[in-house]
């Protein structure tokens, strides 16, 4: 029970730590907006480095929370394809699903961020839904040609 208790204390504070960065990484957002919108506001401001400092903030943070998904997956004893992204067992030498071949190495440690793809897609938000009249949409969409 004690190699239990350790193991989700371990991957909660991965979690919580996950939270918090996507925490920042909304903050990061906002700061993103203002200042683009500032810019826009006042065209002789130039912001370009504040944002692109933000940006990169951002791609770091994405990557850290990949690493930490990683970290938790190899507490509960799993990997990802790195092909199709299914978790698989860490013994496994090949993907169940995919057929990929695994690093004989990806069994023993925890991949990286260096690591990881140099791409990180961001991580979608729930979004309420929202009533979308396609009327509107469409001439939007004639106003923007």
């Amino acid at each position: 029970m004690a190699l239990f208790d350790s193991k989700a204390k371990v991957i909660q504070g991965y979690e919580k730590s996950i939270n918090d960065k996507n925490l920042s990484i909304k903050r990061y957002y906002d700061e993103i907006g203002r200042l683009y919108y500032g810019q826009y506001k006042d065209n002789n401001v130039d912001v370009t480095k504040d944002i692109n400092n933000r940006c990169d903030a951002v791609t770091k943070l994405y990557r850290d929370i990949e690493e930490l998904k990683h970290k938790i997956l190899f507490e509960k004893g799993l990997k990802l394809c790195p092909a199709c992204k299914t978790e698989n067992n860490l013994e496994y030498s090949f993907c169940f699903k995919c057929g990929n071949k695994f690093d004989p190495e990806s069994a023993k440690r925890v991949i990286m961020a260096d690591e990881l793809p140099a791409k990180v897609e961001p991580v979608e938000e729930e979004v309420e839904d929202e009533e979308v009249d396609e009327e509107e949409v469409e001439e939007e969409s004639k106003d923007e040609e």
